[in-house]
């Protein structure tokens, strides 16, 4: 390990803007240029800086071999039938990415799509998948680099020869086929060459496009009018008669939607009826077997309800509650068993509590709740699914903090849930627990936070038998209505099998207590998620678990900016952070990346109130020179589409300079990834992320991570 005794150099300008009146520094404005020689020498210099650090790092190349191990279990995928042939997709161990197979039973399966095999160097990933009806089509999307810029390709599934494509602009597209399987709805950006520079990443619109022919010639469906943020969904029917569109504002909390009868209508001129319009909720729709629209929304139920409606006449005067809404939990998700074998139909609903998940069993007709489905633990579903066709079976995928995600069947006939498929590998766990922790945050809110540590620990003793306090990584999130739930971690199991303590906090802004919890925690109520995290730490320290300088907080994306804004906020609480893909200057945040689809979720700098909401927690403008801040490790890649790696960049350049901690004890430093992006990654790069944060985390907080020579010895 090579100690920093200084960082490069990096020039603070007196660049500056007036905004609103107020007079905001902008010192690293340099830094946004990713192309500039100035930038270019910066970055050299601070990739020699944290490899020198991190090449030395005790435990490091343990960390690297437990967490290859973890995800050498490998992965599978809830089934998607369609007809007689099953889709899913499974990852064996020593595969860098999943493959996609097709089965009529699901074992063993041949091979649809291999992004290694399509590109050996592990850049290329399968970005989303959609088969036609009767399985006899597949539409898949591919992208390279971590750009998340997916070319859309469709096969015959019986020949696997490619009869379509590529398509490019198809990024995040849904994909809805018509009933004869001949053609599909879906969402293209329009060519840079239609729009004004800088506007590239917006502009979508809905087409059909008939197999086989060129994408010149798809029809424009819907989108015309529609501001430049609009994201859209597309479904369709199983037997394509009814079309469902829905349409927000960037990642806006609301959305509209519309039904088009194609019975009654030209497919490539849809005559859409609204379903909901105007409304400050979200909702989802499709239409059932039974001729019923089906329509799960938070419209005055900020937990969810599940209404039917005759899709001939969708508005809300026509909805009927199905489910209402739980006093506690969150209804997540649907599927409807309705296969010829039953005595009568059935629904499964998924819930979930504080985060933690439920299935259960109702009546078709009247939404009376029949049975619960027995899960293995306190865990997460997700992927409930069913046969489109009709069937008596539901699919579902299932983990927790120590179970690789494994996929259950549920069988209506006998009301019995069984294995359907488990990851293909062994994870070899032994030891592990897991707690859950009620907090109270700042303003008097519970929190619910999961507390995972070797067997025996207990709050009050700091662990198994009375131990001292020990090494502790805090994670969270805290945006845009996503729930931070139990998972297989392979990172987060090594931490705790080396002898540390793994919290993750259920902070507001999430969607663990539904849309009122994700709303306390947007706009100008973020503060709560930071002073929610503040919370988390100090119980952790007070119940026990850790102490300030054995602590480290985490978080990515939004998650990113959670732990830059609590690092400037109260830099007393930790000892290291790690900072992974993150927003930081939010001032500028809105012209960079996909930044202007999260107006909605944190405010715009153009409007001086909601300016002032930005200015008041921003981490970039809230560096402080002389105050003695944790380490810090920022990870950033460049080839993130979603979140410009400038914040990291900018951010890391500002606290070298002002920060107060020696470099050879506390460093910041930039880990600055090529090649890569903000989603998905070869299995391997997950391996040497992972390494890296958890040496430097242990590293600063204390944690004596084993040799990988004596994990040989001891095996």
């Amino acid at each position: 390990m090579v100690t920093p005794s200084r960082y490069p150099d990096a020039p603070r300008l007196d660049t500056a803007d007036t905004i609103h009146g107020h007079v905001v520094a902008d010192p690293y404005r340099w830094l946004e240029d990713a192309d500039g020689a100035q930038t270019t020498a910066w970055l050299a210099a601070q990739d020699a800086l944290c490899a020198g650090y991190l090449a030395g790092l005790p435990g490091r190349d343990w960390v690297a071999a437990r967490v290859a191990e973890l995800l050498a279990t490998g992965a599978v995928s809830p089934p998607a039938w369609r007809g007689e042939r099953c889709f899913f997709t499974q990852r064996a161990p020593g595969q860098e990415h999943a493959v996609l197979y097709v089965s009529a039973d699901a074992t063993p399966g041949r091979a649809l799509v291999d992004p290694t095999g399509i590109d050996p160097s592990g850049q290329t990933t399968l970005d989303a998948w959609h088969a036609g009806p009767g399985g006899r089509l597949l539409a898949y999307q591919l992208s390279k680099d971590g750009s998340e810029e997916s070319v859309l390709w469709v096969m015959d599934v019986a020949s696997g020869e490619v009869v379509d494509g590529p398509i490019d602009r198809t990024r995040f597209t849904p994909v809805a086929w018509t009933g004869d399987g001949k053609a599909f709805y879906y969402v293209r950006r329009l060519p840079p060459r239609a729009v004004s520079a800088g506007e590239e990443q917006y502009h979508r619109r809905v087409y059909l496009h008939r197999v086989g022919s060129p994408a010149a010639e798809d029809v424009l469906v819907f989108g015309d009018g529609q501001d430049k943020t609009t994201l859209y969904t597309v479904w369709s029917s199983i037997d394509g008669r009814w079309l469902v569109l829905g349409a927000s504002q960037g990642t806006a909390p609301r959305n509209d939607l519309w039904v088009a009868d194609l019975a009654a209508s030209a497919e490539a001129a849809p005559e859409f009826r609204v379903a909901v319009a105007g409304r400050d909720a979200r909702t989802s729709g499709q239409v059932g077997r039974d001729g019923r629209l089906y329509l799960l929304t938070n419209l005055d139920a900020p937990r969810g309800r599940l209404a039917v409606a005759d899709p001939a006449r969708p508005g809300p005067a026509g909805w009927t509650d199905l489910l209402g809404q739980d006093g506690t939990a969150v209804l997540t998700g649907y599927t409807l068993l309705d296969g010829s074998r039953l005595d009568r139909p059935v629904l499964l609903a998924s819930w979930a509590r504080h985060g933690i998940s439920e299935v259960s069993v109702h009546e078709v007709s009247t939404g009376q709740r029949v049975a619960d489905v027995r899960l293995p633990g306190l865990g997460t579903v997700s992927g409930l699914t069913a046969r489109p066709e009709g069937g008596h079976e539901g699919w579902f995928a299932y983990t927790d903090d120590v179970t690789p995600v494994t996929v259950y069947s549920y069988d209506a006939l006998t009301d019995r849930t069984a294995v359907w498929a488990r990851p293909p590998g062994s994870a070899g766990l032994s030891g592990v627990a897991t707690q859950l922790v009620t907090y109270t945050s700042a303003d008097g809110t519970e929190v619910h936070m999961r507390v995972v540590s070797g067997t025996g620990g207990q709050p009050g003793t700091g662990g198994p038998a009375g131990t001292p306090p020990r090494p502790a990584i805090l994670h969270g999130y805290g945006g845009f209505n996503i729930a931070s739930t139990p998972e297989f971690s392979a990172d987060a199991l090594a931490w705790v099998e080396a002898g540390g303590v793994y919290a993750v906090a259920g902070l507001r802004g999430g969607s663990e207590d539904g849309e009122d919890w994700h709303r306390a925690g947007m706009r100008e109520h973020k503060q709560n998620v930071f002073d929610d995290m503040h919370a988390a730490a100090e119980r952790l320290i007070a119940d026990g678990w850790t102490t300030p300088s054995q602590l480290c907080v985490a978080g990515g994306s939004n998650g990113g900016l959670l732990v830059g804004a609590v690092l400037t906020q109260r830099p007393d609480l930790y000892a290291a952070v790690v900072c992974s893909a993150p927003l930081l200057d939010m001032v500028r945040y809105e012209r960079f990346g996909l930044g202007r689809l999260w107006t909605d979720e944190y405010g715009t700098a153009e409007d001086p109130t909601e300016f002032g909401w930005l200015l008041s927690y921003s981490p970039y403008h809230h560096v402080r020179e002389g105050t003695a801040y944790p380490a810090v490790l920022f990870t950033a890649f460049d080839g993130d589409t979603r979140v410009d790696p400038l914040h990291a960049r900018k951010m890391c350049a500002a606290l070298q300079h002002a920060t107060g901690s020696p470099p050879a004890q506390r460093p910041v430093l930039l880990r600055y990834e090529r090649d890569v992006g903000h989603g998905a990654r070869a299995v391997s790069r997950s391996v040497a992320l992972a390494a890296d944060t958890k040496a430097f985390a242990a590293a600063l907080t204390g944690l004596r991570l084993p040799s990988a020579q004596a994990r040989e010895a001891a095996t």
